[in-house]
């Protein structure tokens, strides 16, 4: 393959974001294999953070504002393929790893009161994302979309008609090697977070409580009324309504809220299990770190990720994210040490088809045939 020049969109950034680690991932992995990178994003990406190539920071701050700001400059990019990992106006390839909005908003609305759906339907950010899905997919402005699900590229192709042969399908990747259960790490992790050795710990990771089901979580583990129970949360979010939510069940609080965590590989390492009950994921990039170090996975069938799993083998896929029942069930379930450890192996073996490196060759191989 000749060296190709690409730019890679992204407009924010957060330290916990999973967007923001798997593009890191990918641009690394792409500029060890000889190409030339360069990062568009807006004001909140850190310098630090992007050592592969040249920076442009647009001044939009709304996601339209930012995509006016790109579509002008788009005559000026000298480059094989503008890559976005944002909703823009155009770009040569776009890989919908936020999923598809107007599908989130349906299944949201579903646990919304009328008031709130109208609300929702009223705001400025909504109507924006939606108008630039639009351009992308049922405009075609989008040469080439890769979806990391086969949910969401069914919803591409559902909601707005975008030619199923035009959407390659390419799981998420992570750096395997670091991601692996060390036993001497996770004594010291659980004695740092004051977890007993008889207590066994849930792990939720990720921004956006309310869409990955945090509620969901904290009422399933009341259920439970097992005081060995502790959940850990990892992440940017307001803990005020989540706090007022817990049954009085324990005599210590069971709820860690350890704010935003650059590093989870030690709290992986001190968790016994991790749940994600959320209402949409595309395919959860937590989920695949948990799994690789060997960690039940407890989510929904909303969640991408659910499609490369076994249900009672590698964790628990819930129908419904509000199933307080089943995710109780689930919990339960896994509470078994002896069952975590004969999953500890499969879910490492199964995590094994899932290095960044076989990302970074299938999404090369797009690109090279994009830029042909």
């Amino acid at each position: 393959m000749k060296k190709l020049r690409i730019v890679f969109v992204r407009r924010g950034y957060s330290p916990s974001g999973g967007a923001e680690a798997y593009l890191q991932r990918l641009a690394g992995g792409v500029a060890k294999a000889g190409h030339e990178v360069q990062l568009i994003t807006g004001k909140d990406w850190p310098d630090d953070q992007w050592a592969f190539g040249f920076v442009e920071r647009l001044r939009g701050k709304t996601p339209i504002g930012f995509a006016d700001e790109l579509e002008q400059m788009r005559p000026q990019l000298h480059c094989d393929a503008l890559f976005s990992l944002e909703r823009v106006w155009s770009c040569d390839v776009y890989r919908a790893g936020d999923g598809v909005h107007r599908a989130w908003l349906a299944r949201r609305s579903k646990f919304e009161v009328p008031l709130k759906q109208f609300i929702r339907a009223a705001s400025r950010k909504h109507r924006d994302l939606t108008q630039l899905e639009e351009s992308l997919f049922q405009k075609r402005n989008a040469g080439r979309v890769i979806a990391a699900s086969q949910m969401v590229k069914n919803e591409i192709v559902d909601v707005y008609g975008y030619p199923a042969d035009k959407i390659d399908l390419v799981r998420n990747g992570i750096p395997l090697d670091k991601f692996r259960s060390d036993p001497e790490v996770r004594q010291k992790c659980r004695a740092r977070l004051e977890l007993k050795p008889d207590q066994i710990a849930l792990l939720f990771a990720g921004s956006g409580w309310e869409r990955k089901g945090l509620l969901f979580a904290i009422e399933a583990m009341a259920l439970c009324k097992d005081r060995r129970l502790r959940l850990l949360v990892a992440g940017r979010g307001d803990a005020t309504p989540y706090k007022a939510s817990r049954l009085r069940f324990w005599r210590q609080d069971p709820v860690q809220f350890l704010g935003e965590v650059a590093n989870l590989i030690p709290v992986y390492a001190a968790a016994d299990a991790f749940i994600l009950p959320t209402i949409y994921d595309p395919f959860s990039n937590a989920c695949l770190e948990a799994l690789s170090c060997g960690l039940p996975v407890i989510t929904t069938r909303s969640n991408g990720f659910a499609e490369i799993i076994e249900d009672s083998v590698h964790g628990s896929i819930i129908d419904n994210s509000s199933n307080l029942i089943a995710l109780r069930n689930a919990i339960r379930f896994w509470s078994d040490p002896l069952r975590r450890d004969a999953t500890r192996v499969a879910n490492s073996k199964l995590a094994s088809q899932f290095d960044i490196s076989k990302n970074v060759q299938q999404t090369l191989e797009i690109l090279g045939r994009v830029a042909l």
